[in-house]
């Protein structure tokens, strides 16, 4: 099997790829010779609807059993569900939340309309990293650490962190290097 390939999900509200750490992990890791797939904005960004969002990793993406997919925020949330129904190889959840957390926008983004297929989620993948950090200004530290007890993630808490909304993410291209021994 080849390498798999690599799409970054950013989170709404968040027009481009062109901010944060997408560019410097897209560069790394496609150094690292992995087909990286970041879409310059995912269609209707501000709101994140899923289904508009979820279609569009399968059919616009290519989202299939040879994809690692890193979300980012509502990202996240994405390839959460995504997983639930698709085999796909793995996926690197930043800054993830399994509720609506109370906001309108996310109440209809259509992502909680239903349970959680926890164990779908698992076992459609081979591996799940995650990443969270204490002071996330918009993300309660409860919902992250709760995601990790459904799903057993690789989980990796930070206090300092924040959103994770900062140009490089070193520990992210370590945890795609060793998810896949390179």
């Amino acid at each position: 099997m080849s390498n798999p390939k690599v799409m970054i999900i950013h989170g709404n509200g968040e027009t481009t790829i062109d901010y944060f750490w997408y560019p410097s992990v897209s560069q790394q890791l496609g150094e690292l010779g992995l087909e990286m797939i970041a879409p310059h904005t995912m269609p209707m960004a501000a709101k994140a609807p899923a289904h508009i969002w979820l279609p569009h990793i399968e059919k616009e993406l290519g989202g299939d059993d040879n994809c690692i997919l890193i979300g980012h925020s509502s990202g996240a949330v994405a390839a959460m569900r995504y997983a639930e129904e698709h085999r796909i190889f793995g996926s690197v959840l930043v800054s993830a939340y399994h509720t609506d957390l109370g906001i309108f926008n996310e109440m209809r983004s259509g992502y909680f309309d239903k349970p959680w297929g926890w164990d779908a989620i698992k076992a459609n993948q081979r591996y799940i990293a995650q990443f969270a950090s204490t002071d996330d200004p918009f993300i309660p530290i409860d919902e992250p650490r709760y995601i990790h007890g459904q799903l057993g993630t690789e989980y990796h808490e930070f206090t300092d962190r924040g959103h994770f909304q900062y140009s490089h993410f070193p520990e992210l291209t370590a945890v795609i290097r060793n998810m896949l021994e390179l």
